[in-house]
């Protein structure tokens, strides 16, 4: 397994890199089919311009989907080590999932075989509610002029549409750490957004595309 390290804002001095080396064989050894381990450093600043904590960020690369894990410190050691962590464990979740799926029987689902036999939700939601998940879009828009500064923070990002089961969608989401993961659902062809609820217990909501379809209709 490959391994790079890089910084942003932060120096890596060689001790760094050999102590993240050296731990980043727990995470060879643990995911053996793994091809790179990419480490990013990043320094967090402060308003006032004071230094604030470091940031890690790990990214296992692989011949499946990307595990991600990311945490934050007050230096880069101490936030190198709780993402690693957080990798580690969601690696043996990885593992623990597919001998789930491996000693199941017929179509039993992963929320099935962890939760005595407890399906995951389906919650329904209104339709304004289910576009904006679905799409990434925040009905927040108005003619009033915006406020020099905000306490609410929106990040936008666009991911290629991928089709999947539900129970796969909740793989990528424990891999990836969301507590949601957008997909197609395979079994209809309509977009769905899985997430965490407590424990091994997961929702899904999706959306009826055939609905709104009939809705233009009548509107029209």
């Amino acid at each position: 397994m490959d391994i790079t390290i890089t910084g942003r804002g932060v120096e890596i001095p060689d001790r760094f890199e050999d102590y993240a080396t050296e731990k980043s064989e727990k995470v060879a050894h643990l995911a053996d089919k793994a091809l790179a381990l990419e480490i990013k450093v990043l320094r967090h600043h402060e308003t006032n311009g004071s230094a604030g904590d470091d940031r890690v960020e790990l990214t296992l690369i692989g011949p499946g989907p990307l595990v991600r894990a990311e945490a934050s410190a007050g230096d880069k050691y101490a936030a190198f080590d709780l993402a690693h962590e957080k990798l580690l464990e969601r690696v043996r979740t990885a593992k623990d999932r597919k001998k789930i799926h491996r000693g199941a029987r017929g179509p039993e689902s992963l929320a099935q075989a962890t939760s005595n036999g407890k399906v995951a939700d389906l919650v329904p939601a209104s339709a304004a509610v289910l576009e904006a998940v679905a799409t990434g879009e925040v009905p927040i828009q108005n003619d009033e002029p915006e406020a020099e500064w905000s306490p609410v923070v929106i990040r936008e990002k666009v991911f290629p549409a991928e089709r999947m089961t539900k129970e796969d969608a909740v793989d990528r989401m424990e891999l990836v750490g969301h507590p949601f993961f957008l997909y197609i659902d395979a079994a209809t062809d309509n977009p769905a957004v899985v997430y965490r609820r407590t424990g091994w217990n997961y929702g899904v909501i999706s959306l009826d595309a055939e609905a709104d379809e009939v809705g233009r209709k009548r509107r029209g």
